[in-house]
């Protein structure tokens, strides 16, 4: 395994890998209105709709070294594979990254969706490289260099894992937000406590996992016999934004806590990386709708983050694949900041990256990134952004009935992001 350098959202070997033509193009009126709740506002068309500029897949039944997995799912087909696993499936990305040689590291999900079913599943961050497919060629495949596995060789965890090794499971946390952090390290956000957690360029866990003080799910380890749970099961730090600088991260729950009056009312932490406490400060995000998911975060700047908000279907059925920009000094008067769209990522103009095929959904002009999962966001400077998709291996099927779902990483073109 090769040394890992600092990752950063925005690299100039990056930019170079992504320096994708922009043709001038007129909206074609293929954005949907945005949800109207408290504190939104309508997206700034101008004269340009969000733009798929690149795509790439990883295959769904790409399985790499190490034990057999998914032997909790039972040994019946599930949208035509069958368990237990040949290997360690990549069952996409929760949390992306770019590394200064233009190479992503996509944090994978916890195997296969809950701590009941993924004992066997090995956590890790996986070093991929795209070859983009663009509107002027490409093959559109995505290759794995190596695997970062995560573990606790030093017994940072205070509670029982599940193996002897210390490697970590989907059965010990469920890992879905990532940001960089000093030499080399990075921070993890988890849904099971849920947990802040550090770790090295090698994967191996630096501290004792970091509670949110107050706040525990049913999943969490250190649920007290008889304690009622405060957040619901999988409501955790699917998003996780670090402001620059690196000494600020913004942790935010995807679910509303048990028994918020307000079930549309998301928060935002303040988490300080220098003391390694929470200052206590938040700040409230509503959904569009109840049901609706805070997906994940970046910030634009001091005060500015993009927020990737999602429903939880997939294909004809899904509504809310969108991105929001908020800014942390506007408020709306109910005390939640104020969302502009920017991008409906259901509804993309598409000059010619991908083709409509018969019985695939969402290919072609315009393109919908119409799966169920879309947990991944990352600014790449001069309005280009990364998303990318947890593929819940192997239960998805957005794209073709019957057919596990790929990873996708997609290039958007979003003019609302520039300039600001």
């Amino acid at each position: 395994m090769r040394p890992v350098p600092r990752s950063l959202p925005l690299a100039a070997a990056a930019l170079a890998l992504l320096a994708l033509p922009v043709a001038a193009t007129a909206d074609r009126g293929h954005g949907r209105s945005p949800a109207d709740g408290p504190g939104a506002t309508r997206p700034d068309r101008g004269d340009r709709a969000p733009t798929l500029l690149a795509r790439a897949t990883l295959s769904a039944t790409l399985y790499l070294p190490g034990p057999a997995s998914g032997a909790a799912l039972g040994s019946a087909p599930i949208n035509g594979v069958t368990p237990p696993f040949p290997g360690q499936p990549i069952p996409g990305f929760s949390g992306v990254l770019v590394e200064r040689d233009g190479d992503v590291l996509g944090l994978a999900d916890n195997g296969f969706g809950s701590k009941a079913n993924s004992a066997d599943y090995l956590l890790q961050v996986d070093r991929v490289r795209p070859r983009w497919r663009t509107r002027f060629g490409g093959d559109g495949s995505v290759r794995v260099i190596d695997p970062i596995r995560l573990s606790d060789p030093f017994r940072k965890v205070p509670f029982p894992i599940t193996r002897d090794d210390r490697q970590l499971t989907g059965a010990d946390f469920d890992i879905e937000s990532i940001q960089p952090g000093r030499r080399g390290t990075f921070w993890i956000g988890d849904e099971f406590g849920p947990y802040l957690l550090q770790v090295d360029g090698r994967g191996r866990l630096l501290r004792a996992p970091i509670p949110l003080p107050g706040v525990k799910s049913p999943q969490s380890a250190e649920l007290a016999p008889g304690e009622s749970p405060t957040l619901p099961a999988s409501g955790g730090f699917e998003a996780m934004a670090e402001l620059p600088g690196g000494r600020t991260l913004l942790p935010i729950t995807e679910k509303a806590l048990i028994g918020d009056g307000d079930p549309q009312r998301r928060l935002i932490h303040e988490f300080d990386v220098r003391t390694g406490r929470y200052s206590g400060r938040t700040w409230t995000y509503r959904t569009d709708l109840p049901t609706t998911l805070v997906a994940d975060a970046q910030a634009l700047d001091r005060h500015r983050l993009l927020v990737l908000e999602r429903d939880d279907f997939e294909g004809a059925k899904a509504l809310v694949k969108k991105l929001y920009v908020v800014d942390l000094r506007r408020t709306a008067p109910d005390g939640s900041l104020v969302k502009t769209e920017v991008a409906d990522l259901l509804r993309l103009r598409d000059p010619g990256v991908t083709a409509a095929t018969a019985g695939v959904f969402g290919l072609g002009d315009p393109f919908s990134f119409a799966l169920q999962s879309v947990e991944s966001v990352l600014p790449l400077g001069g309005g280009r952004v990364l998303v990318a998709n947890d593929n819940n291996f192997p239960f998805s099927n957005g794209r073709t009935t019957g057919k596990p779902d790929d990873t996708e990483l997609i290039v958007v073109d979003v003019p609302g992001l520039r300039g600001r």
